[in-house]
This record gives structure tokens, C-alpha cells and sequence, in this order.
């Protein structure tokens, strides 16, 4: 999954486990509240689909490959999404791409609930994965740029604990609508929530980064005195963003000519790449099969997975918390082991044959130990390293080249799951991607800089000095 972390372009701002002594003004803390229900929405339609696949199946007759082409269709459109994500923002405006977004959310939880077949329930997944490329580049942007600095990173994180929430709130969902085995129901009850979105966005105002972007900077000013509590600091604000607007994005050259540059950007792509093979989006789709394939019945099987959901958000906690006082590659290091015991143990137990509750309740909670692996380091650090080793004139196509590979590597996991099961086995599937996460530790120590306490600047500097990427955070 992408809990997309885009937000981190900013640079700036701490973590919540790191907050600032000054309060954030009320205004302020609403309009990312509000914006950050773009992650919620997120969330919701990557999870919804875990508990209805079973019941869509067997509507349908659909063959275990058009249930992978249902599943992973949505991150096609995701792609597309987010490709044309950061055109459609500097154009039109975040505001206003926040509010496509919302009404695509619409569109395709209706479209979805009241498909007749199999094709039009893959559009309507595709205009929903649309939305999600759209809000996830979009919503995280826009919430960097009206929060106050010094809560910067803290409002970014609430739009990434929104994500996990927006999960867990579909398999509860999903868990309470099993019995009555209403899968259009289940698609189609959070187009709620959009309309609720919809209507919050309505009330947000314009980035005062794009107003000055549109040279419109009596706006962009009206805007920050309505968000800030001290009025004095906002032409000290509207100063430093005009300097930093006059930093040219030159991504494509630099790529093209700058061997640093390519480095930095190729690290990206693979950091993302890894981050989808950790099997993540595997239990995120498909965890309803993979509880069933232990033996749980449909409803203990959606409940299981709505544990999953809850410990994915109650693990998400700990990135907040400890990213940065322990440093990234320590927790990547750690969080890699521990995913790659839980797969492995997964593995085992399926091997062995699971038979009696004890083996049953045992299987989840390997489950939960690799989510809570997941959680708590791979699922945001990784981006946010993604945004801190691009340099300013290329960080637009840097993020942009990784958000793109992220959704291109969750639709590869997700289309390929079931035909895995079936022709590696089921015990192989999981020891493969144990395989994986244990060889992915030998990623982070020789390539993967340590950027805790360095500055983006220093960073730059270090990489476009040519230094060897595990030390460009020295």
C-alpha cells in the first residue's frame, strides 16, 4: 500500500513525538484536520476491497485472476493519478484538486456499489484509484503548506495516522456486513464519508504557497493572517517562500545530466520497490483468503483482519514517536528482521498444517507481528527518506519518480498474490517474501543513508559532492 507520505517534500516541520512548545493556532489545526480526511478516504478505499472480494467472486463466478485484475486495477488508475497529480495542483490549485479528488471518491464508491459485471466494477475501481493518486500527492502537499512550521511534520503525521484509520475503519466495516454478505453495500457505504470529505474541502482555503506560486500575494497574505497566531510572522513567511519559489525545478535536465542526481533518484525508486515486496499490500488485499485459508470462517476471518487493521494504526504511533530519536536505519534494520521472522513463521505454520484454534490464533499473530513490523518503520520512513535525499531543484521529479514506482509495484504484488499461491504453494508464498525482507537489510545498510538531525541542504551537498549514498547523511 502507499500510505503516501508525499507531505514530506516540505522538509521541514518535526514529528510528533518531537512537538513544539508553541500551540498551533485553532484555524490552522482545523484546515489540516479537515484536509487530512483526504488520508481517511485513502485508507478506506485501499481496505474496503479485503472483505468483499470473497462475496464479489462468487456474484460474478469471477476466476482468481479477475479477482487479482479487481483488486489490483485501482492502483493502475492510482498511477495515473498521481502522474497527473502535480500538473493538475500547480494549475488549478491544491484546493481545487482536493476537491476532484473527493468527487471521483464519489463517483466510484457508487459506481462500484451498483456495478452490473465484472468490467464495470474494474471502472469504477479505476476512477476510485484515480482519486487516491490525485488526494495522496495533493492532500500531504497542501497540509506542508498551510501548517505552521514548527507543526509541519506533526500535521503531515496526522494525515498519515488518517491512512492507517481509513484501513482499520473498512475491515470493521466489512467485518460488520459479512453476515449479510452485502458486498455492494460494503463498496458503496464510503461514498458517505466522500460526500463528507466533499463538502469539508468546500470550507478550506486556498495554499498560500500557490497563491504566491500565481504571483497573487494579497490573497496568499489573507490567507496566512487567517492561519496564523502571530500576524508579525507572516511577511517573514511570505518572504522565505518567495525565496524559495525562485529555486528553479530543473528534474529532467538534472536527471539527464547529473550522474548524483540519477543516484538519488534511482535510490527512491528502489526504496519503494522494496517497501511493496515486503508483502504489505498482501495482507492489506487479501487477508480475508489468507485467514480462510487457515481455516477461520468468513465473519471470524473479516474480524481477524480488522486486528490487522487496528494494530497497523497503533503501530504507526511508533514511526511517529521514535523516527526521530532512533534514527531510520536502526528501526529499518529492526522492522526488516521482524517482518521477515513473521512471514517465515506464517510460512511454517502453514506447512505444518494449521488444525485447532491455538494454531489458528497463532497464525494471526505472526500476521501481526509483520504488520506491526511494517508500521512502524517501512510504511513511513521510507518515504519520508524518499523526500529527504532528493536536492531542491529536483525534488519534484524525484518524489514524483518514487510515488509512480510505489503504485506500480503495489499493482505487480497485488496482481500476482493468488497466482502465487497457486503455483508456488501456499507455505513457498510466504517464505518468499520472508526471503525478501531479510535480504532487503543488506539494501539499507550498504545504500541507505542515516538523514536523522541532517539538514535537506546538507544532505545535498554530500550527495552532489559524490559521496557514496550511505554517507550522503554524514
Amino acid at each position: 500500500m502507499s500510505l503516501s507520505k508525499v507531505g514530506a517534500t516540505s522538509g521541514a516541520g518535526t514529528l510528533a513525538g518531537a512537538l513544539p512548545h508553541e500551540p498551533i493556532p485553532t484555524r490552522a489545526f482545523i484546515t489540516c484536520g479537515l484536509a487530512s480526511l483526504a488520508g481517511l478516504m485513502f485508507g478506506l478505499d485501499i481496505g474496503v476491497i479485503a472483505g468483499a472480494l470473497g462475496f464479489i467472486g462468487k456474484a460474478f463466478a469471477a476466476s482468481q485472476r479477475t479477482e487479482e485484475w479487481i483488486v489490483s486495477v485501482m492502483m493502475i488508475g492510482a498511477a495515473a493519478g498521481a502522474a497527473g497529480a502535480g500538473t493538475l495542483s500547480h494549475r488549478l490549485g491544491r484546493k481545487k484538486s482536493l476537491l476532484i479528488g473527493a468527487v471521483l471518491f464519489v463517483i466510484g464508491a457508487v459506481a462500484c456499489a451498483f456495478a452490473p459485471s465484472v468490467p464495470t466494477l474494474m471502472i469504477g475501481r479505476v476512477i476510485l484509484g484515480l482519486a487516491i493518486g490525485i488526494v495522496a500527492f495533493a492532500g500531504p502537499l497542501y497540509i506542508s503548506e498551510v501548517a505552521p512550521q514548527h507543526w509541519r511534520g506533526a500535521m503531515v503525521s496526522l494525515y498519515q495516522l488518517m491512512v492507517t484509520i481509513g484501513i482499520f475503519a473498512a475491515f470493521v466495516s466489512d467485518s460488520l456486513l459479512t453476515a449479510s454478505g452485502n458486498w455492494r453495500l460494503m463498496l458503496g457505504i464510503i461514498a458517505i464519508p466522500g460526500i463528507a470529505f466533499l463538502v469539508a474541502v468546500l470550507f478550506l482555503p486556498e495554499s498560500p504557497r500557490w497563491f504566491l506560486l500565481h504571483n497573487r500575494t494579497e490573497e496568499a497574505r489573507t490567507v496566512l493572517y487567517s492561519l496564523r497566531s502571530d500576524p508579525r510572522a507572516v511577511d517573514r513567511e511570505i518572504t522565505e517562500i518567495g525565496e524559495q519559489l525562485k529555486v528553479r525545478q530543473l528534474g529532467t535536465t538534472l536527471f539527464l545530466h547529473n550522474p548524483n542526481f540519477r543516484r538519488s533518484v534511482f535510490l527512491g525508486v528502489g526504496l519503494q520497490i522494496i517497501q511493496q515486496l515486503t508483502g504489505i499490500n498482501v495482507i492489506m488485499y487479501y487477508a480475508p483468503k489468507i485467514f480462510g485459508i487457515a481455516g477461520f470462517g468468513a465473519g471470524a476471518a473479516n474480524w481477524a483482519t480488522a486486528v490487522v487493521g487496528l494494530t497497523n494504526v497503533l503501530a504507526t504511533l511508533l514511526a511517529i514517536g521514535f523516527a526521530d530519536r532512533w534514527g531510520r536505519k536502526p528501526m529499518l534494520i529492526t522492522c526488516f528482521i521482524t517482518m521477515a521472522i513473521g512471514m517465515a513463521a506464517v510460512g511454517t505454520l502453514l506447512s505444518m498444517g494449521v488444525h485447532g484454534e491455538t494454531t489458528r490464533y497463532l497464525l494471526v499473530a505472526m500476521v501481526l507481528v509483520f504488520i506491526i513490523g511494517f508500521a512502524a518503520a517501512p510504511g513511513p520512513l521510507i518515504w519520508t527518506l524518499c523526500a529527504e535525499i532528493q536536492p531542491l531543484q529536483g525534488r519534484d521529479f524525484g518524489i514524483g519518480a518514487s510515488t509512480f514506482t510505489n503504485w506500480a509495484a503495489n499493482w505487480l504484488v497485488g496482481n500476482t498474490f493468488l497466482t502465487l499461491l497457486t503455483v508456488l504453494g501456499q507455505a513457498p508464498t510466504f517464505w518468499l517474501f520472508a526471503i525478501m525482507n531479510a535480504g532487503f537489510i543488506l539494501f539499507i545498510v550498504f545504500l541507505v543513508p542515516e538523514t536523522k538531525d541532517m539538514s535537506l541542504e546538507a544532505i545535498e551537498q554530500n550527495l552532489m559532492a559524490g559521496k557514496s549514498l550511505r554517507h550522503i547523511g554524514r
